[in-house]
């Protein structure tokens, strides 16, 4: 049985689909449409008419294909420009009623936790896994064998539009040197993932990190597109999300970085698996 994902972020609206059994959940294909309610969110404080109609049809086309496909059953997740807006329970249920299908809104401590549905979670007690979105960055880890999740409100298209505020950076700053030390940062997101495919690493360390981010801070918007393919919508924030990464590698004991491919909608994907199969599940004795 196929089932799918939709994450409604701050920079795009991404869809996943993945075939699954009960015995496993497998990715199939993605899809990723250019859409950054960041901007009216960040700048005008809610999400303007146009915007709205826009999102309204990206989510009717990839539902649409969902149906091509026969996925009865996917989710739709909302992050940080979703819950930040002035109209967030307005639009909420506007476009509900429009596509038919419900949104869930999620926290950003939320959308931290969700982060545990990643396959390497759990074998992985020296990570610190990052995501940093358009409007917010979370953070898992474990500390003396109990889970930490933390949600600051920086992200990439947030501090291109300077709406970033100095009281966040310093919260993050004095969470970093209070935090257990750790030798690994795990990134989560396109941002990261697109910079260490233009460097030719899947790893780097903090050094190798800061000077190539440095290198490509220089190079113009127009630069970043032809050299490294980078689209658009990529090219204008890529350096603030880099700067966070270096933000939090200057405030603590990382070594390593890496990235994954896993992403909100996976772990919403991965979460609607359980929820499916977990019905066939008969609990006796109890």
């Amino acid at each position: 049985m196929k089932i799918a994902a939709i994450d409604i972020g701050t920079n795009a609206v991404k869809a996943k689909v993945f075939n699954t059994s009960p015995s496993h959940i497998e990715f199939i294909e993605s899809n990723r449409s250019a859409m950054r309610l960041g901007t009216d969110v960040f700048v005008d404080g809610k999400l303007s008419k146009k915007s709205i109609s826009k999102l309204i049809k990206i989510l009717s086309e990839f539902i649409h294909q969902f149906k091509k496909k026969k996925i009865e059953h996917f989710d739709i997740v909302a992050t940080s420009a979703f819950r930040d807006t002035k109209n967030s329970e307005e639009t909420r249920r506007l476009v509900e009623n429009k596509i038919e299908h419900p949104i869930r809104i999620i926290s950003g401590l939320e959308e931290a936790k969700l982060i545990q549905l990643h396959p390497d979670f759990g074998n992985n007690d020296d990570g610190m896994y990052v995501d940093v979105g358009g409007g917010s960055t979370e953070f898992l880890l474990f500390k003396n064998n109990r889970l930490v999740i933390k949600s600051f409100q920086l992200g990439a298209v947030r501090n291109m539009l300077r709406k970033d505020k100095a009281n966040e950076w310093n919260k993050l700053e004095q969470w970093l040197l209070t935090t257990p030390k750790k030798k690994n940062l795990v990134g989560i997101g396109g941002n990261i993932r697109s910079f260490l495919s233009s460097i030719n690493a899947k790893t780097t360390v903090k050094n190798e990190f800061i000077s190539a981010k440095d290198k490509l801070n220089k190079l113009t918007y127009e630069e970043k597109i032809n050299t490294y393919g980078f689209s658009k919508d990529r090219a204008d924030v890529i350096d603030y999300a880099l700067s966070i990464y270096e933000f939090i590698l200057n405030r603590t004991d990382i070594k390593k970085i890496k990235a994954t491919k896993w992403g909100v909608s996976d772990s919403a994907a991965v979460n609607l698996y359980q929820q499916i199969y977990s019905q066939n599940i008969k609990i006796k004795n109890n």
